[in-house]
């Protein structure tokens, strides 16, 4: 067997082929070099697989988008004026069911000893009620079983706007009185006096529920100059 020298078994060993066909560089590498020897090819690679890649942007189709008109909710602003106006119901001119004669006030006068009272014509003797007022007076015309039963408004001197009012139920009708009711809703009866109905003309009654009580008050009159006293019983007189 012939000798064989170690420099020979070198030589063979580098020149024989590769039995691995694995590259050992790095696959970003192997990019990265590619890349770099065609740039031009590199880039339109890259833009054409970031297109590829990149998510598709949702459109909405027609029948979605008037899903989505229909479902919107609208709201509407109400105005300060109206927002005013809603807080008290709508009143009703009341009937004039009854009015004193100028024989019975006179009587009335000789027996207290006080001046002739000016009467209200009746045309011009006027009052406005609220449902909700009227409704009071007739749940309590039911509780006392006398449908003759009333609210009493006066109108005396004093408070610390001159003049204020005076509420009380009363049973019956007295000769000088004027006599009111709701048109609607019976028996809801209001009695004024002669010498009241001169500053009471035109007013509106209503029946309010607050946390400090409940009461009848007149909210509106002609008459009175301002908005009154806070404690909505005491006013002044226009001059």
């Amino acid at each position: 067997m012939p000798s064989v020298s170690s420099s020979h078994l070198l030589r063979q060993f580098v020149t024989a082929p590769r039995r691995c066909s694995r590259d050992p560089t790095p696959v970003s590498l192997r990019t990265w070099s590619s890349s770099a020897s065609h740039p031009s090819t590199a880039s339109s690679q890259a833009a054409a697989t970031y297109l590829s890649r990149r998510p598709t942007p949702h459109r909405s189709r027609p029948s979605q988008l008037s899903s989505l008109k229909s479902s919107r909710r609208t709201f509407v602003s109400t105005a300060s004026t109206r927002a005013a106006v809603a807080q008290r119901p709508p009143s009703h001119r009341t009937q004039l069911v009854s009015y004193p004669s100028t024989s019975e006030t006179r009587e009335e006068d000789e027996d207290d000893d006080e001046a002739d009272v000016e009467l209200v014509p009746p045309e011009e003797a006027t009052l406005e009620m609220t449902d909700r007022a009227a409704e009071q007076l007739r749940s309590i015309a039911r509780r006392d079983h006398n449908d003759a039963a009333a609210l009493r408004i006066a109108v005396e001197s004093g408070g610390c706007h001159g003049y204020q009012y005076k509420m009380e139920l009363a049973k019956k009708r007295e000769p000088d009185d004027y006599h009111f009711t709701h048109p609607q809703i019976q028996p809801s009866n209001i009695y004024v006096d002669a010498v009241s109905m001169t500053l009471l003309k035109g007013s509106i009654i209503d029946f309010a529920t607050e946390l400090i009580g409940s009461s009848f008050r007149v909210v509106e009159n002609p008459q009175a100059k301002g908005s009154g006293c806070g404690c909505g019983v005491s006013w002044e007189l226009k001059l």
